[in-house]
């Protein structure tokens, strides 16, 4: 969506206003000033064959025996340069008080070296940051931070830990923290590049189907970047930064972050970007030490709500899972109100400590009237128990699950993308089935991992995947994305006022605002 105001703002002359550094960009007398060195990362795991260079900057104040804040700064090299002087900001504003004593590392996109003099390196900055996988966020993790506290005591508590990304490191950033906002709650992102190149433009859509994380994030933008008189929607094939950054902002707020845009006249530069440096940090950290968290969204039932696919109108913000069993679960099943699971080959009531019998060999659901539908993954059919059923068009189907109303059956297919849907014959077999839920998949993968599937009163079917639990509307759309408590799911069910999913680490299970079960009549789906 283009804004007419936004895109008034793009109309207006180039560079029209002139951005300088500030007192808090400037060494001060009197301010002790912290050290910068400078250190190179072995090739690890995530970057095979590639060092990467970084830098750690420790303030005066700093006391080894006390954990410190940090933040991780992408192409680090360019935040420590005179254009942007992350140190001499944190100086001043640690100094000030307004920032907490803070370490800063300052990391490079790493080179993979050529093997001779005749031949190309391998430059992997694009690689690295401007991708939505989980790769990057592990390097980070396992590799340079544990690195970087070998010498230093850094602050375990992620609301103590910062992201900071320019351009296609701002996506970088951004998406490190959505992966693991157990490990980073702050981000800044300048001019950040959410647009086609690979992935980012869908990186809004997915923030704003999400359950949201306590995350907060600043975005700044220059509406006259890639933005030229004669063409004002802009120059690059990929889109449009301003708009884009736009966009992400309106996702963000959308699910529920705490999130800014400061809009200002420049290009694809960091001349707005670093004068603005010291007040985004301020913001970013404002209520030091006070966790952060996600809150309700503020229109929450108020006037004009739309309650629709929203992950609010599913769970409670302040609800997470509760794990309810030890160990691993191949499954779970929920039929009024009683939830089963299986675990080692055998069947288990939920609270109870006895085997109530052998898991079924297949996949089943159960009609109101009791009649079970099974699939058989190795002969990739589905249908009523004890019939040949139907030939399913799929890689590998995984589940199956009965429409409240007796009408459909949903069977999964864990090698695919897409979940099908079958209608329920008077006969009771299965026809005119298509692939009709369009899930989304892993950024380095192409198969969903869908492991079954749920489905609540008013039509909209939960299922297990590798990406938490997506919520599809009727009609076949993913509208929300609820997180897992554990790595990838395999199996979810209702049961009472709770949603179960079933996991490697254990079963979970959570209060949910909707209703699972069987209903005489399902409202007619949106279209």
């Amino acid at each position: 969506m283009i804004r007419l105001v936004l895109f008034a703002l793009m109309m207006t002359g180039l560079g029209a206003v002139e951005y300088t550094l500030g007192p808090d960009s400037q060494p001060q007398t009197g301010v002790p000033k912290g050290t910068v060195t400078k250190h190179v990362l072995a090739p690890g795991k995530y970057f095979p064959g590639t060092p990467h260079n970084y830098s750690v900057y420790v303030p005066a104040q700093y006391d080894k025996t006390k954990p410190a804040a940090f933040m991780v700064f992408l192409d680090g090299s360019g935040a420590l340069g005179n254009g942007v002087r992350v140190p001499v900001v944190f100086d001043n504003l640690i100094h000030k008080k307004e920032l907490p004593v803070m370490i800063g590392i300052f990391v490079d996109p790493g080179v993979l070296p050529a093997v001779s003099p005749n031949v190309q390196s391998r430059y992997e900055r694009v690689f690295e940051y401007d991708s939505l996988s989980d790769r990057y966020s592990k390097f980070l993790v396992e590799e340079l931070i544990p690195a970087v506290a070998k010498t230093h005591n850094l602050s375990k508590d992620p609301n103590e830990r910062g992201l900071y990304g320019v351009s296609t490191g701002a996506v970088g950033a951004l998406v490190a923290a959505w992966h693991r906002p157990d490990q980073f709650r702050r981000v800044l992102s300048f001019i950040g590049t959410f647009v086609a190149m690979k992935g980012g433009d869908g990186f809004a859509a997915l923030i704003r189907r999400s359950e949201a994380k306590p995350i907060r994030v600043f975005l700044q933008a220059g509406k006259n970047d890639h933005i030229v008189p004669n063409q004002p929607q802009g120059t690059f094939y990929a889109g449009s930064w301003p708009v884009n950054n736009q966009v992400m902002l309106d996702a963000l707020r959308f699910a529920g972050y705490e999130a800014k845009l400061e809009l200002g006249d420049e290009g694809h530069n960091m001349k707005h970007g670093a004068a603005i440096l010291p007040d985004a940090l301020r913001w970013l950290w404002a209520g030091h030490p006070a966790p952060l968290a996600v809150k309700e969204p503020a229109a929450l039932n108020g006037p004009g709500w739309d309650p629709r696919g929203k992950v609010s109108s599913i769970v409670a913000a302040d609800t997470g899972w509760e794990k309810v069993q030890e160990g691993a679960i191949d499954g779970v099943v929920g039929r009024d109100g009683n939830v089963t699971y299986a675990k080692g080959g055998n069947l288990y009531k939920v609270g109870g400590a006895a085997a109530i019998g052998a898991s079924a060999a297949m996949p089943t659901a159960v009609t109101s009237k009791g009649a079970v539908y099974t699939v058989d993954a190795v002969k990739k059919r589905a249908g009523l128990a004890g019939t040949a059923g139907v030939a399913l068009e799929m890689a590998e189907p995984s589940g199956i699950a009965i429409s409240p109303d007796d009408g459909m059956a949903v069977i999964t297919d864990a090698g695919g993308r897409f979940a099908w849907s079958y209608q329920i014959g008077p006969d009771g077999g299965l026809r005119n089935g298509e692939p009709f839920f369009r899930l989304e998949v892993p950024e380095s993968g192409w198969m969903s991992g869908v492991r079954g599937a749920a489905m609540d009163t008013i039509g909209q079917v939960y299922f297990a995947t590798a990406l938490g639990v997506q919520v599809c509307e009727a009609n076949g759309r993913v509208a929300a994305i609820l997180h897992s408590p554990a790595g990838p799911l395999k199996g979810v069910a209702f049961g009472g006022a709770y949603l179960y999913v079933a996991t490697d680490a254990g079963l979970f299970r959570r209060p949910v605002k909707v209703q699972g079960g069987v209903s005489a009549k399902l409202p007619k789906p949106p279209l």
